[in-house]
């Protein structure tokens, strides 16, 4: 695990930090490490999201697609 140590912090900011954390239920470093993750996160969740928003307005318009597994396999074993 790394460390990381951030300096000079505008006093209001810790306590509302501190305030945070404590209305959570956690220490300080541990309501620090929820924010910092749930942020470094952020990008891939949302991509997914958007992934995940193509792909039901693609069954919207064309509908399912059916399982291409068994049409793959006929076609590698016929040529294998």
């Amino acid at each position: 695990m790394g460390d990381v140590r951030v300096r000079n912090l505008d006093e209001n900011v810790v306590l509302e930090l501190k305030d945070r954390a404590k209305r959570n239920g956690r220490s300080l470093e541990s309501e620090l490490r929820e924010i910092l993750t749930e942020e470094a996160r952020r990008p891939r969740i949302e991509w997914a999201e958007r992934l995940q928003q193509f792909r039901d307005s693609l069954r919207a318009k064309y509908g399912a697609f059916p399982d291409s597994t068994p049409i793959i396999r006929e076609e590698r074993d016929r040529w294998s």
